[in-house]
């Protein structure tokens, strides 16, 4: 079943959105593997990104006010490019803490957390490409799927946190990386945030 009437462009500009999502997902993990001074400049890249992300949202709210008959309610739409763009702003931000924070050595429950949150933006794609397609149970999977992750990335948040406060480190070195943690679990919220509008849309017109 089809969301009817049809608009195309709403559903080519959140997967666009989506897509943007997951290229800073992907270029966040980058940056925390690398261990020179280059990595700095895929904050750039994903400021830029964000930006991207930004433009993109503004198109849709645009459109959106000019649009008398929207492909479903103009509440959701408004909810759903939102929310993505949340993902972005999440990504952007840990970047930029990164830098600020001058980090050196990752632990590794920084890498396990940027790959959760990447294999989550992997499946907000999938669902927001299969929005022009009508309610599905690809959707519904997708959706499913992010909760699982984001309840994975939970696991693995309190996990690390709590070898934070048990390692020995130094208090400056605690405070940095607790706020990391705190940024990349946040990134996974908003991910099932995301989840929750498109579950949300699917149900209503299923």
């Amino acid at each position: 079943m089809q969301l009817l009437p049809r608009d195309e462009r709403f559903f080519e500009l959140f997967t666009t959105l989506a897509t943007v999502a997951v290229n800073g997902a992907q270029n966040l993990a980058e940056m925390f593997r690398r261990t020179d001074d280059d990595r700095w400049k895929l904050v750039e890249v994903i400021k830029g990104l964000e930006h991207d992300a930004d433009d993109v949202t503004h198109a849709i709210v645009t459109r959106l006010d000019r649009t008398f008959i929207t492909p479903f309610d103009p509440e959701d739409i408004h909810e759903l490019a939102s929310r993505l763009d949340d993902i972005v702003d999440r990504i952007d931000s840990t970047a930029r803490r990164a830098r600020i924070f001058r980090i050196g050595e990752v632990p590794e429950g920084a890498l396990l957390l940027c790959d959760a949150i990447h294999r989550t933006t992997t499946q907000v794609l999938v669902a927001v490409e299969a929005l022009k397609d009508g309610p599905s149970a690809t959707i519904l999977a997708a959706c499913r799927e992010i909760k699982r992750l984001e309840e994975e990335g939970d696991a693995m948040y309190y996990l690390w946190l709590g070898r934070l406060f048990e390692d020995q480190h130094e208090a400056i070195t605690v405070i940095k990386w607790k706020e990391l943690y705190d940024t990349l679990e946040k990134t996974l919220d908003s991910a099932e945030d995301a989840a929750n509008v498109l579950e949300s849309v699917t149900i209503k017109h299923g």
